[in-house]
């Protein structure tokens, strides 16, 4: 139903005005529906911002530890390997092109997208970053995470990227579930192209901001209007600035671990994220 991911790399030009107050822009098309407050915090628990009263987390201190690889260890009950059949079994499953490289990369996608998702599906992320888990801000930090994945997989050339087409798709269409789930059922295809032009704007806009003219804190600028802001100002108070750029931090250390991560761990999905629950870093 959507296009292909190539129309990142072929419209990179074309999608500069989606950038920053470009994809604010259509985030504030969800609020303006209702839609940004899908799945709100419960009642008798109002959202706040005021890290020092709400949790002992002391974001100053957090994401400053070198970089390191994020494959899972051989032992690690995380890993999802590949079955090893032997015998008729293996010769039967090769006749039905089980073992192909097309049918490899997309087993491989999947586990890829499920580490994504781990990430960003689990409470902790939201509690470290004092982060509202709506709709709007779920989808934020599902496309943030998708573009740390698909930069990565870039690296290795075209078998990267022809991985990361199928990563594209699983997630394509794991976002037109939960829009359906979030009782979105009527101009789905209307939605979908909205979000659609959210992803390519933040691609763009997380690209540019790691660009070596890029001002320093630009990335903590493009987190903070695509991610925390609701309608895309770009003067978060104290509390706020000290969220985004933790969060900005947390980012490019993702993107150095990643980077340090072996071709077979990324391309299998036998790696994880940092883990948000355990300890600062």
């Amino acid at each position: 139903m959507l296009p292909r991911l190539a129309r990142v790399v072929s419209q990179t030009s074309k999608l500069r005005s989606l950038t920053t107050n470009g994809s604010m822009k259509n985030l504030s098309f969800f609020s303006r529906y209702g839609y940004a407050t899908v799945a709100p915090a419960a009642a008798d628990t109002p959202p706040q911002k005021d890290f020092p009263s709400k949790s002992p987390i002391n974001l100053d201190k957090m994401f400053w530890s070198k970089p390191c690889s994020l494959a899972l260890p051989k032992d690690s009950p995380l890993r999802i390997d590949e079955p090893d059949y032997v015998g008729i079994r293996r010769f039967i499953l090769k006749l039905m092109m089980f073992y192909s490289k097309q049918s490899m990369s997309i087993r491989g996608a999947n586990v890829i997208y499920k580490r994504i998702i781990a990430q960003v599906d689990k409470p902790a992320i939201y509690d470290v970053f004092n982060l509202e888990k709506t709709f709007k801000i779920t989808f934020s930090l599902l496309v943030l995470h998708m573009w740390l994945v698909l930069r990565r997989l870039k690296e290795d050339g075209q078998e990267g990227v022809d991985l990361g087409q199928y990563v594209y798709e699983i997630y394509n269409h794991d976002v037109e579930l939960r829009v359906s789930k979030a009782g979105v059922n009527l101009l789905l295809a209307k939605w979908m192209k909205e979000l659609e032009r959210i992803f390519y704007g933040n691609v763009v806009a997380y690209d540019a901001a790691l660009l070596p003219e890029a001002k320093p804190n630009e990335l903590q600028i493009k987190l903070w209007r695509n991610v925390f802001s609701d309608d895309g100002t770009t003067t978060p108070d104290n509390t706020d600035l000290k969220a985004a750029q933790a969060m900005a931090r947390y980012v490019r250390r993702e993107l150095g671990s990643l980077s340090l991560t072996d071709k077979e761990s990324i391309f299998s999905g036998n790696f994880s994220f940092t883990p948000l629950e355990n300890k600062p870093l």
